[in-house]
């Protein structure tokens, strides 16, 4: 028998509270609305959701039937979604908040990001996640690009103070790098690598960490996600470090020269697998 189709998760109708234009390349948008307080779980530090975007020009109200629109619209006007990472929510304030990696006007959310105003409307999906730091493990090391930087900031304000291990985060440029909170024991580097062509310059750097000499399965915890290449790198580093596929949490969140639409559905073909 076949397993039951899995629930849509829930729309959410919100609204533009704040804008802050965070680095050269990050922009953090704050929405609000009364959805927020049956906002999921808060199970998971890397949680996402899915931002959705529907031609203005069709004069339609959210929520959308999303499955009615994909059937009956034409490929130009097709409803559009991205994902991001939930870099805070607030319940009780009713309040969730996004961060952007922008490069001028490419893309959707990006754009739509760096021009949204108060009052401006948003419809978002969610939330989903699936990784969370484990409290017990000895080390963790938490690699990424700028677009891992939300998952990764949240993940540091969960470890208890007690926490040890390597944080390594690729930017384009020294003024993409922030303040971020982390224990005493984890040490947060911000790796200025200009050369976006260079795929491992990130696997590099991991590989180069002072590294414990027991990897095994709770002695250590990895989370590494960012451009798809450079992921693919990172995978074959830990490979040869022997640590425990179990112990990894590890993805692409996007691909260079690709759109999102042409990125998802790679995922399932040999050149968008991580995996070997």
């Amino acid at each position: 028998m076949a397993a039951p189709a899995r629930k849509p998760r829930p729309q959410h109708v919100l609204t533009v509270d704040s804008t802050q234009q965070l680095g050269p390349h990050l922009v953090r948008v704050v929405l609000t609305g009364d959805s927020l307080a049956d906002f999921g779980a808060a199970e998971h530090t890397d949680a996402y959701v899915k931002l959705i975007f529907v031609d203005p020009a069709l004069g339609l109200e959210p929520p959308y039937d999303l499955a009615a629109l994909r059937e009956s619209l034409p490929a130009a006007q097709q409803p559009v979604t991205r994902t991001y990472t939930v870099r805070a929510i607030d319940r009780a304030a009713r309040r969730l908040t996004l961060d952007f990696v922008t490069h001028g006007d490419t893309g959707y959310a990006g754009p739509w990001a760096m021009t949204a105003q108060p009052g401006d409307s948003a419809v978002v999906r969610g939330p989903g996640g699936a990784y969370s730091p484990r409290p017990d493990v000895d080390w963790h090391l938490m690699a990424g690009d700028l677009s891992a930087m939300p998952a990764i900031a949240a993940a540091l304000e969960s470890l208890p103070s007690s926490a040890k291990g390597v944080v390594l985060l690729e930017v384009e440029a020294g003024a993409d790098a922030l303040d971020i909170t982390a224990p005493e024991g984890v040490e947060v580097s911000w790796l200025v690598n200009p050369d976006t062509g260079d795929a491992d310059f990130l696997a590099r750097a991991i590989d180069a960490a002072p590294w414990p000499t027991d990897v095994s399965e709770g002695a250590v915890q990895v989370f590494a996600h960012g451009e798809r290449e450079s992921i693919k790198a990172v995978r074959r580093v830990l490979k040869q470090r022997e640590v425990p596929r179990g112990s990894i949490s590890i993805s692409g969140y996007w691909a260079r020269g690709r759109t999102e639409d042409v990125f998802q559905a790679e995922k399932k073909t040999p050149v968008g697998m991580i995996e070997d």
